[in-house]
Parts: C-alpha cells; structure tokens; sequence
C-alpha cells in the first residue's frame, strides 16, 4: 500500500528544513516530531472518518438487501466499526518507526501501546462475533429454548482471559507460556475467584443436556419469591418474568440445587387440572326417601340414572324380601352418593372439560371440617385467566347445588352464627 512512498524522507524534511533556516536541532527536532504526529493524528481521524461515512454505511445497505438476519446482527454489534479500525492501526504501524526514528523511547512506547490496543480488538471483533451468533440462534426456533448465553458467556470469558495474558505478557516481556505455567500456581486462587462462574456454567450445562428448564417454561421457586415464565438463561443467573410482570433472578446453580415446580408437562399436555375439595357435613348425609327421589328425579341430569339405578335396588330388595320399614336395611340410595353422581354428570357435560381425560369425583378421609368431596378434572384451555373463570365457574354450580341434595356445606361460624344461636338459646 506504502511502497513507493518513502515516509523517513518525509517526516525528517520539515526538521532539515528549519535547521537550515537556523533553528536549534533540538527545537527543530521536537517541533518536526509535534507537526509529524499532528499530521498523522488528523490522517488517522479522516480515513476513520471515511470508513465510518462509507464503508460501514455501504456494509449496512448490504444488510438491508440479504434475506438472511446474520448479516443485521453483525451490524448491531459493531463488527464493521471494529474491523475499520485496522487500517488506522496499520497506518499508524507502518509509520510510528519513520516519524519515531529519533525517539527510540517514544517508539517502544507506541509500539506497546499498539501492540495492547491491537489485542483489545481482537477481542472486541470476537465478543461482536459471538453476540452475533448468540442473537441468530435465538432467532432460530429449535434454540430459542436452550440456554445459549450460558455457553457465549463461557467463550466470551474465555477469550478476554487469553487477551489479558497477551496484554501482560507484552507489558512484562514474559511469553504467554511461562505467564500460564506461572498462573496454573494461583489456581487456588482463581477457582475462589471464579467460583459462582465455574459453577454457573457446570449447572448451566446440566440443565441443558438434562433438560430441567427452558427459556418460556413457567416455573415456581418459592425460595426466590420466582412464579412467571423464564426469560432468560445465562451463565450467572436465570431471570423470570413473575404473573404480575416483576421480575426475579435465581443463581443458575440454585436450579440443580434446590427444588422447584416446572410447569411445561401442565402447558405440553392437552388440558389443565382442575383439583379442588368441598366439604360435606356429615349429620347431613343420609338415605333418601321415596318422596324425595322423586323429587330428585326432575333434575335432568341424573334422570335416566336415578330410574335405572332405582330399578336395581327394588329388584334387588323384592328379591330378597328385604324388609323396608327401616330404610338401612336393603340397598338405598344416599343424598351424598346422588350428588356425586350429579357432579360427574355435569363435569362431563361442561363444554370447557376435557372429557378425553381424567374426570373423577370422590370421597377423601372423613375430617373435623366434614366429608371432603374431592373434583378431579381438565380445562381444555390452559391459559391462565381463563383456566381460573372455567374453575370458578364449575365449583360456583356445584356449591349453588348442594342444598337441591339436601346437604349442607361446612362453614366455621362467624360471629353472627354465634350470636344467632345464643338469641335462639335466650329465647327457648
């Protein structure tokens, strides 16, 4: 690029020309050295000006025609801007030792200052390479979901560890390979140091290769207050977007280490469960009589159900000449056991059930607050807001119907219950 210009002619004409004039050497010396780098400083800023202006304008009008995005990514982690500076820094290289001739220290100087500032772009024009990848691959559906700032964050750290070893090396005249055998000494000291990071990445590996967590999974950490979808995976922390659009970090160690609830095999699956108990008083729950099944039998429902279930036990009663004056004898039918076929008729006819899954109504344990009766089914929308009006919506049928089934809800008593009873007392 520079061959047929002779730079030592030229930075050395200014100095011979004002010794002729009789300026001091010295002076002439200084003051050639002070209009040479001035000289070189305003050429240096007008071709970075240039590259600026037009080559990296010309790069991102390129961009803006190709159907790929990489190319857009580059663009906005400075790739071009790095790579521009090289042709400075080899103008500046080529003629530092012409303009320095005289100044041996001056040179050395700018030769390490150069040197340094040559590694740092290194590393810049490699960390603008890796975000790039990193923002394509998220772009890219089969890694949207991996953690690949964790693996990023590991090179990047990586790189800017050699560059530093470089950086030493040139300021203490030592080669990178004694500089590297003399820091595996302070080892020790370098896991102490990088501990959260070594054990960042060890569990960001795992929970990649064993598939604990992906960017969008809903997870719930209590320990960290964390309930939302995750956002983001990286090397230190994962970062979660709460249901109430907070946010909450968690140490990617924590992930291994500790407990939590993923909710991906509830997002994954067809349906939503629906898991949810009411309790039944027990001194409520008795056998129905004759007129009351009639009663019962205008709920459409379980019509077809009561006649037929109700064709069976006279059956079997008449046939065992059972004797009905008291109603325990025999087969009965109870207000509970109608209720609960009640509920699982409903549940099956609900246009939000999922009816190809689990539908089970049940009794639990008897406990102090009654008889738990137990609804287990699926939503067919799992979204969240919805989710909850189609539960509400269920179980604001079933508590509307337990009193058609004479039964009774359990309820601690309020203030008002116990001051209704002691008036009824006073009275009596």
């Amino acid at each position: 690029m520079f061959e047929n210009f002779n730079f030592k002619t030229v930075s050395c004409y200014l100095e011979e020309y004002f010794i002729e004039q009789g300026m001091n050497v010295l002076v002439a010396s200084y003051l050639n050295l002070f209009i040479n780098i001035t000289a070189l400083v305003l050429l240096v800023l007008a071709i970075n000006f240039l590259i600026r202006r037009f080559v990296i304008e010309a790069f991102q009008a390129f961009t803006n025609k190709t159907k790929t995005t990489f190319d857009d990514f580059l663009v906005k982690s400075k790739f071009p801007k790095y790579v521009g500076q090289i042709v400075p820094i080899l103008l500046i290289n080529y003629s530092a030792p012409y303009i320095l001739i005289n100044h041996p220290f001056l040179l050395k100087t700018v030769n390490l200052i150069m040197h340094i500032y040559v590694i740092l772009l290194v590393i810049w024009i490699f960390r603008s390479l890796l975000r790039t990848t990193k923002n394509y691959l998220k772009t890219q559906e089969e890694y949207r979901d991996k953690p690949i700032d964790s693996y990023i964050q590991v090179v990047i750290i990586f790189v800017w560890i050699v560059g530093i070893m470089f950086i030493i090396s040139e300021l203490t005249g030592q080669s990178v390979v004694s500089f590297a055998i003399s820091l595996g000494a302070a080892s020790a000291i370098l896991l102490l140091i990088f501990k959260d990071t070594i054990l960042g990445f060890v569990a960001s590996i795992q929970v990649s290769v064993n598939d604990i967590v992906r960017i969008g999974d809903w997870i719930t950490f209590s320990k960290f207050g964390a309930d939302g979808s995750v956002t983001e995976i990286n090397l230190a922390t994962v970062r979660v977007q709460n249901w109430d659009n907070t946010y909450t970090t968690i140490p990617t160690y924590s992930l291994i280490a500790d407990s939590f609830q993923n909710w991906r095999g509830m997002q994954e699956s067809p349906g939503r469960r629906i898991k949810r108990a009411i309790f039944i008083k027990q001194n409520s729950v008795k056998f129905v009589s004759s007129v009351e099944l009639e009663e019962l039998k205008k709920i459409s429902l379980i019509a077809p159900y009561l006649n037929h279930r109700q064709k069976e036990i006279d059956k079997f009663n008449s046939g065992n000449q059972v004797n009905k004056d008291i109603p325990i004898n025999g087969r009965n039918q109870t207000n509970l056991g109608i209720f609960r076929k009640y509920v699982d008729a409903y549940l099956h006819e609900h246009s939000a059930v999922h009816k190809e899954m689990y539908i089970i109504v049940r009794h639990l344990a008897p406990t102090p607050q009654g008889i738990p009766v137990e609804i287990l089914c699926f939503s067919r929308d799992k979204r969240w807001e919805n989710f909850e009006y189609i539960s509400a919506d269920i179980f604001d049928h079933i508590i509307a119907a337990v009193p058609y089934f004479h039964l009774q809800l359990f309820e601690a008593p309020s203030g008002d219950d116990i001051r209704m009873y002691l008036k009824t007392e006073q009275k009596d």
